[in-house]
């Protein structure tokens, strides 16, 4: 398109969207439906997080009083925002990483191997009882697996309370999310490894490759970039709105705060203190911090498939 006024290029985009207006009409109930469901409340809460609203009043205006007190007066919300970027920055480029390899190690086995290995891996996201043997494991008296093994070798003494205790908290939970991190991230790895043809791998080994290692950083990898980036997306949001594993094994609030999490503490204002102008600014700064996360990923992860 030429460049031109404002009215022309306005005629231009009209005459363009009228040559596609079935595509367009195609479009119309996913875009409405789209717009409802997500467009829409992202826009009331943006809207909500300037008011004091409690749902039994009507909201009122308080400018950017939300956030000052987010940032200078609430110390819970600092906690959170730190243990959360410490849980982030650990969950998700390990959990990443584990999910690429165990893909990848996966796919050099037996079609039927591999679905057998593959439901093994992914069982631990969607079975209930997870939190149940993490419980049996660190539980606090001395029948626990942890603490009965520790005294067993001299270790330790007494029991250690680890979901008490400020020091093994947040670790623990780490520990529990990179376990339960095999999810649909983990399945569109699988996807992306398995959708690689082996021709690449007979071309590039005439080229010059010579190895395992070359084959995944020449190959592999490139080939597999639309997949490496929904599983960065899939990933970033599952390490910023887990909630689950704090909450079943620490408890809610948790000892000193120890395993208070961003989440954990929108769900404090919104279900319980029922603050609903607050924690919309608590999802808001949410959402700008997954959102610049989810874009300086995509970008990088996007010069590896170039």
């Amino acid at each position: 398109m030429k460049k031109g006024t404002w009215k022309e290029r306005m005629q231009y985009q009209a005459r363009l969207a009228w040559q596609n207006r079935a595509g367009y009409v195609l479009m119309a109930p996913f875009m409405l439906i789209f717009f409802v469901f997500t467009v829409f409340p992202v826009l009331m809460t943006i809207g909500l997080s300037f008011t004091q609203y409690n749902i039994l009043q009507d909201p009122v205006w308080v400018g950017w009083s939300n956030y000052r007190d987010l940032f200078v007066n609430d110390a819970e919300f600092l906690i959170a925002l730190r243990n959360t970027v410490v849980f982030a920055l650990i969950t998700g480029p390990v959990g990443y990483f584990l999910s690429f390899f165990a893909a990848w190690i996966i796919n050099e086995f037996r079609p039927v191997i591999r679905g057998i290995l593959t439901f093994i891996f992914y069982v631990p996201t969607i079975s209930g009882t997870v939190y149940t043997i993490w419980s049996i494991i660190f539980s606090s008296d001395m029948y626990g697996y942890a603490n009965s093994l520790l005294m067993r070798l001299g270790i330790i003494d007494y029991p250690i309370e680890w979901f008490s205790t400020d020091a093994y908290i947040l670790p623990l939970i780490i520990v529990v999310q990179l376990w339960m991190s095999m999810g649909s991230g983990f399945l569109v790895m699988r996807a992306g490894t398995a959708s690689v043809d082996q021709q690449y791998y007979e071309a590039a080994a005439i080229d010059g490759v010579k190895n395992r290692f070359q084959e995944v950083l020449y190959v592999t990898i490139p080939m597999m970039a639309p997949h490496l980036i929904t599983a960065a997306v899939l990933q970033i949001t599952g390490m910023f709105s887990n909630v689950g594993a704090s909450i079943a094994l620490a408890g809610f609030p948790s000892t000193n705060y120890a395993g208070h999490l961003i989440m954990t503490h929108l769900m404090d204002y919104n279900s319980y203190r029922v603050e609903r102008g607050y924690a919309s600014a608590i999802s808001v700064v949410l959402f700008i911090l997954m959102v610049s996360i989810n874009t300086v990923t995509v970008r990088g992860l996007r010069k590896v498939g170039t």
